[in-house]
């Protein structure tokens, strides 16, 4: 055995110590806010409660008094509809640019590339006022069309479909393969980890999203998740039990998402390197 293996695996104790600290550092905001969620609100700033206090009656509270079904839904129909459209468009457009030879490929790419380092915020009032003048505020289409193309996602499966090998298109135009029929029959089977990483990052995304939503949305009813948990804010008090319990609610979607994808998500990523 070489001293290198033999100096690699002293060093292995130490990194797991690092990587247990770090997984504890990590877990604790959230095992923080389960336990605050569980408290009574006169006990949510008390750091020692005792467990004998504790209860779900802050969850009980916020299905019941508040319409949090409503609000799942709505962030639940906006989240499927805005990663539904990103899929289709993101993925055709990443083929496109990686894999068709079109007039001014390069420029529209490098304009896409441009658009990735405008800041959200810029934004704001120019779409705002193209929304309100097509009567989209406070509207599902309003909370989902213009956010079904994502440039950074179009980048990221273009140099996905880059990192293929050219013997499987060329085999397929020899089998007489169209453009279509290279791209559904042999680029889209083997893109799962790239439509993992979209479907993660993507729903994520939107399922988290506030800024949009709480200018976008002016009636309850239309309320997503994260725009109703800001309702839980009184000026003069916050019920900061009801906000961790909504927060935990909010999370497990999310959860349960990741833990489908995370293999194909982690190869998508880590396949779609920069070329």
């Amino acid at each position: 055995m070489s001293k290198e293996i033999v100096q690699q695996r002293k060093h292995h104790p130490l990194l797991y110590a690092v990587a247990i600290l770090y997984a504890v550092i990590t877990l604790l905001p959230f095992v923080w806010s389960v336990y605050t969620s569980l408290k009574p609100t006169s006990q949510a700033f008390n750091i020692l409660t005792p467990l004998s206090m504790l209860n779900f009656k802050s969850y009980v509270s916020i299905l019941h008094d508040f319409p949090f079904t409503h609000w799942l839904f709505n962030s639940l129909l906006v989240a499927v509809i805005v990663t539904g459209g990103n899929l289709v468009v993101n993925t055709l457009s990443g083929y496109a640019f990686a894999r068709l030879r079109f007039p001014g490929r390069g420029l529209l790419f490098y304009v896409f590339l441009g658009v990735m380092m405008i800041p959200g915020q810029v934004l704001l009032v120019p779409v705002y006022i193209l929304l309100a003048n097509l009567g989209w505020i406070d509207t599902y289409q309003g909370l989902s069309i213009p956010f079904l193309l994502s440039p950074f996602m179009i980048f990221l499966a273009r140099q996905f479909f880059l990192g293929m090998p050219k013997d499987l298109e060329e085999a397929g135009r020899i089998d007489g393969l169209s453009h279509w029929g290279v791209f559904f029959k042999i680029f889209l089977p083997l893109s799962r980890p790239l439509l993992a990483a979209e479907t993660i990052l993507t729903f994520q995304g939107n399922w988290n999203s506030f800024l949009w939503p709480v200018l976008l949305e002016t009636s309850q009813n239309m309320y997503t998740l994260p725009v109703g948990l800001n309702s839980f804010y009184g000026q003069y008090n916050a019920y900061w039990n009801s906000v961790m319990a909504g927060v935990i609610l909010l999370t497990l979607p999310m959860v349960i998402v990741f833990l489908i994808f995370q293999k194909q998500f982690v190869k998508g990523i880590s396949t779609s390197g920069l070329k």
